[in-house]
């Protein structure tokens, strides 16, 4: 079978690699020059299961607009005369309910658990190496509130199963040393001891020269204008390279997937909510975090990758572009500065803004369209790197007519039709 895949991105690079596995013959399509250029390139780091929750949730709008007056805040709201904007923004506010929230988290710690399982799986078949770490993720209260509130957030956590401890300020040292140097108090943390942390860039790189190997073929540099359909089919994908055809065609473009499903009558609410990283080379290793500490207070990152420390967070709302706005890597540099003051070199950070498809219920869209031979693996957030092997497991599954491992109803875009 020939499967076309838009999109080289780590949620691309995985589908074609496990399409290659169940023996199908892939071409990926990609406007830049290489694999990850984009959204895959500087995130987080963290490969989070246990943190697999939605944005949209109870008390979320109260805590919107104290963020939207604080410079130092998460979130930044930048209105656009874009309907698809405020479409997005107005099912995320109906996502909002207990219930919901409910619904939602299952769907995402389904498909994160199971990911996980298969990223060990492939790091095991191909000796996969990308800076990676298996000590958890700490994510750390600075305020006694904070760390009062996680109770529905552990309850959570024991109905699916997930390892956690729930560290008080010495705890929170033992596991990450270099906290000892904080320039800030915390009252405690709560700790999930099987998240990893991986360079999701250098991950797909690699894989995507592993799936070279296994005969995948890659055209970058490409342009996609338009997918063209035909009785009720993918005919083909018009390019500014020509056209490709295929028997199956998987769309993997991230937040720029419903530009192109839209002319199809394909509607799904995925849109970009821009996030801002810095990678900071090493001075210390014994004042850097060991793992991933998660900043509650400033909804901040700070990971380590091998030698260099990533600081990833913030939320923009309402832009295609990847400009970077100084004023946003205030609470990163506050973040870091506040945690680690001495472990890395800021006066050398590099500066990276990237899109991430956000869907307004949380769940990434994953699955077959009403057309028949047309799959979607898009709207992943922030948990596209979390998320990425699973989804490209259960999309090949899919496609070849092999039943997937894990209940995958509520991932397909069908979910939209009765919202």
């Amino acid at each position: 079978m020939k499967v076309l895949v838009l999109g080289a991105g780590v949620i691309g690079v995985t589908t074609s690699y496990y399409l290659a596995k169940a023996d199908c013959e892939v071409t990926v399509l990609d406007r830049q020059p290489g694999p990850g250029l984009e959204t895959s390139f500087s995130n987080a780091g963290e490969i989070s299961p246990g943190y697999a929750s939605p944005w949209a949730g109870p008390g979320v709008p109260l805590k919107a607009v104290r963020w939207l007056m604080d410079k130092y805040g998460p979130l930044v709201v930048r209105p656009q005369w874009d309907p698809a904007m405020w479409r997005w923004m107005l099912q995320m506010l109906r996502n909002c309910t207990s219930a919901r929230y409910a619904v939602n988290k299952s769907r995402m710690v389904g498909i994160a658990e199971y990911s996980r399982d298969c990223l060990r799986i492939l790091r095991r078949d191909e000796g996969l190496a990308y800076d990676e770490r298996g000590q958890g993720t700490l994510q750390l209260f600075r305020k006694q509130s904070q760390l009062d509130a996680i109770g529905g957030d552990v309850e959570v956590l024991k109905q699916y199963g997930v390892p956690y401890e729930i560290l008080d300020p010495a705890g929170c040292v033992k596991v990450e040393p270099g906290l000892a140097r904080a320039h800030t108090s915390f009252v405690g943390g709560l700790r999930l001891p099987d998240d990893e942390t991986g360079d999701c860039y250098m991950f797909t790189d690699g894989l995507a020269k592993i799936a070279a190997g296994l005969g995948v073929k890659t055209v970058y540099d490409t342009t996609i204008k338009s997918i063209d359909v035909t009785g009720g089919r993918v005919a083909q994908v018009t390019t500014d390279k020509g056209v490709f055809s295929a028997d199956t065609y998987v769309v993997a473009l991230g937040s720029f997937s419903p530009l192109l499903l839209r002319p199809l009558g394909i509607d799904i609410p995925v849109y970009p909510v821009k996030g801002y990283s810095l990678t900071v080379p090493i001075v210390d290793a014994s004042a850097a975090p060991e793992s991933t500490v998660m900043d509650e207070s400033y909804k901040v990152a700070i990971t380590r990758l091998g030698d260099r420390i990533r600081v990833g967070g913030t939320a923009e709302v309402g832009s295609y572009q990847v400009k970077l706005r100084p004023e946003r890597r205030l609470p990163l540099d506050r973040s870091l500065g506040d945690l680690f003051p001495e472990g890395g070199d800021v006066n050398r950070a590099h500066f990276w803004s990237g899109l991430r498809p956000m869907t307004p219920d949380g769940p990434p869209v994953i699955g077959p369209t009403q057309l028949g031979n047309l799959m979607l693996n898009t709207g992943h957030g922030t948990l596209g790197w979390t998320m990425a092997c699973g989804a490209g497991k259960v999309v090949a599954d899919q496609i070849v007519g092999i039943k997937p491992d894990i209940p995958v109803e509520g991932l397909s875009h069908l979910r939209y039709a009765h919202a």
